[in-house]
């Protein structure tokens, strides 16, 4: 019994200084690893970043610059930075030797910290006197050189949900010596410059700016005649009114086979031109539309600048004025993974993109392209009068008299394939050809063009939050409007590597059951409210009758009739109201009931199902290991009776 105690005992040392050996052997041996179970993929490597790594065809630096002993005392950073060392061995571990990693220390008043400072790197003042230094560098063979700032896993900074995105930017901004070649032409202000109505410097759009990062982005004027040929991409942003002859360049650079990225849009709400602050009213009433026509005719796709998409399930809650509580709004909508083409390599894999009084896009009857919906609107959709919001006060009256048509409507679409010329017989007056240059009627390579019904996805306030970082501007994503736009120009100039590393899922994950709950609450207190305001009118009307004839015409006399009818109508009320009080609790009843549900599932119900399963494992496990240690009677074969 003791030497089976004792080797019994010495089997679990042995195993214990085993399983410590291997568990320390799998920490160097396997850094980096990582097994993925999550629903969106978040902890796997894109296909995009391999493609990136096998590509690279010059050794690049990469300079991980990072306060050991400041990080060490903070758990969250501390986490952090080994998931960002981790990501940064795991590519370099990749590339094949081409991605060489330098992870620095830079102490105070050290070398390394003037070589952080030079290439970008800012120190975080934590107080004491102390820094932090926690971010990345690289450098290529031609003296190039990009950074990230600064690791935030908060908000302001590089947070982990874009981490792999923003590192192989680095990677590829200096992989990439020549950046394609896009021609953008705005007549919104979307640069930098002066705002004449705050009296205040303008900052650049986020979508401009991270797209001058990307590209070599040349700014375009209206009074342009001609697009050079050295232009992958051209981007349109709501052509506004645009002259003869700059409609006639474009016309041609399309059948030359040029790539065109459009927005269009019946109601922009940054268009500004002409607007008079001294009198808002006029410009809210001012024509803000834009349809780039006879040349999306000719393209063939239909525009109508006269309707706006309402769409009662993808809209999203909005505050109007200050202390008043956020509404639904049928014209600014919120689009989710079912409202983008998951087969077009432009939006696949994208969260969530918002929109705001978008217009509608259709293939034109008879032409011969392909039309492919890009983003499209729910069922629960109609088009709605562009008047209705020119001075929409109130978005809830949207919902009177709004009926959905169960069609779903495209507002964004790619359209392919070869076209005629928007301008059969030549050029219009006034547009002089170079000697050799002869008109194109048609084709000569397949049009490649990405059309948007939306100006106002490209502005700041409906895809990214501005905070200051340094005294920096830093633009956090929380839709993927941005990321849209930028594999539209990917895609269109021939370069498709950053698209599924930009197309990652967010960590957040909407509360789909209680939106639905909540929309139709609103849809059903909407009703209520109708009911009674047209209950109210009614009797209204039929006092004022009443009192018309009356015989004494005493105001401050009621007959018994009216009487009568006032009280019924007095009684009525309090029993609408009553219902409106029950819509709204049953609205909070439902989704309390369902939180009670996920709490109970998550707090009860699984850990009990746990232990079930370890008490069930275990049980078994005594009953084989009984079965094996029971001594057997002599002369009785196992399993057997005596003879």
């Amino acid at each position: 019994m003791m030497n089976r105690t004792t080797l019994g005992g010495g089997a679990l040392i042995a195993l214990a200084l085993l399983f410590a050996g291997i568990t320390i052997l799998a920490g160097f041996a396997l850094r980096g690893w990582r097994l993925d179970l999550t629903q969106n993929h978040l902890y796997s490597t894109a296909p995009g970043t391999e493609r990136i790594l096998k590509g690279l065809k010059e050794p690049i630096n990469l300079y991980f610059f990072l306060s050991s002993e400041v990080v060490s005392q903070n758990p969250q950073l501390k986490s952090y930075a080994g998931r960002v060392r981790e990501l940064l061995d795991e590519l370099s571990a990749r590339s094949n030797g081409k991605l060489r990693l330098h992870v620095i220390d830079p102490l105070p008043f050290s070398e390394e910290e003037d070589r952080a400072t030079e290439l970008g790197i800012r120190a975080v003042p934590i107080g004491g006197g102390k820094s932090l230094y926690f971010g990345l560098a690289g450098t290529n063979s031609t003296d190039g050189h990009a950074a990230i700032e600064y690791f935030d896993p908060g908000n302001g900074g590089s947070n982990e949900q874009f981490l792999e995105y923003d590192v192989m930017k680095v990677v590829y901004q200096l992989a990439e010596t020549s950046k394609p070649v896009v021609g953008w032409l705005s007549s919104l202000p979307m640069g930098a410059g002066f705002d004449p109505a705050s009296g205040q410097p303008r900052e650049p759009w986020a979508v401009l700016e991270q797209a001058q990062q990307l590209f070599n982005v040349h700014m375009l004027e209206p009074t342009l005649t001609s697009i050079d040929a050295d232009v992958k991409v051209l981007v349109l942003v709501h052509p506004k009114q645009l002259p003869p002859a700059a409609q006639y360049a474009i016309d041609q650079y399309a059948l030359r086979g040029g790539h065109l990225l459009v927005f269009v849009d019946p109601l922009s709400e940054q268009d500004t031109a002409g607007a008079d602050p001294s009198n808002p009213m006029a410009a809210m009433a001012a024509d803000r539309s834009s349809h780039l026509e006879p040349l999306l005719s000719a393209w063939g796709v239909d525009f109508n600048p006269r309707q706006i998409i309402g769409d009662a399930e993808r809209a999203l809650q909005v505050s109007m004025r200050e202390g008043q509580g956020p509404v639904r709004h049928l014209g600014i909508l919120g689009l989710d993974q079912s409202s983008l083409n998951q087969k077009d390599v432009t939006t696949a894999g994208l969260s969530v993109i918002n929109v705001a009084t978008s217009g509608y896009l259709q293939p034109k009857k008879g032409a011969s392209v392909q039309f492919e919906p890009l983003l499209q609107s729910s069922t629960r959709a109609a088009p709605l009068g562009v008047e209705r919001f020119a001075m929409l006060f109130d978005p809830a009256t949207l919902l009177d008299g709004f009926k959905p048509t169960g069609q779903r409507y495209t507002l964004a679409a790619r359209v392919t394939g070869t076209v005629k010329s928007a301008f059969p017989d030549g050029p219009p007056a006034g547009v002089q050809l170079a000697a050799n240059e002869k008109p194109l009627k048609a084709s000569v390579k397949p049009l490649d063009l990405i059309v948007v019904a939306d100006t106002d996805l490209l502005s700041d306030f409906l895809w990214v939050r501005e905070q200051s970082l340094f005294g920096q501007r830093i633009a956090q994503p929380f839709a993927s409007n941005g990321d849209f736009v930028f594999n539209a120009l990917d895609n269109l100039s021939g370069s498709a590597d950053l698209i599924s590393v930009r197309s990652r899922a967010t960590f957040t994950r909407p509360f789909k059951r209680v939106q639905a709950l909540s929309a139709a609450a609103d849809e059903k207190f909407r009703t209520k409210e109708q009911q009674l305001q047209s209950e109210l009118r009614e009797t209204e009307e039929k006092l004022t009758t009443l009192q018309s004839r009356r015989t004494d015409k005493s105001a401050a006399i009621l007959t018994p009739e009216q009487e009568r009818e006032l009280e019924r109508f007095q009684q009525r009320k309090l029993s609408i109201r009553k219902d409106l009080r029950a819509v709204q609790a049953g609205l909070n009843e439902d989704i309390t009931r369902l939180g009670d549900v996920l709490k109970a599932l998550n707090i009860i119900v699984f850990p009990l199902l746990f232990v079930a399963v370890a008490l069930g494992f275990g049980f078994k496990r005594r009953r084989r290991a009984g079965r094996a240690d029971t001594p057997q009677t002599p002369g009785t074969p196992a399993g057997g009776t005596p003879s």
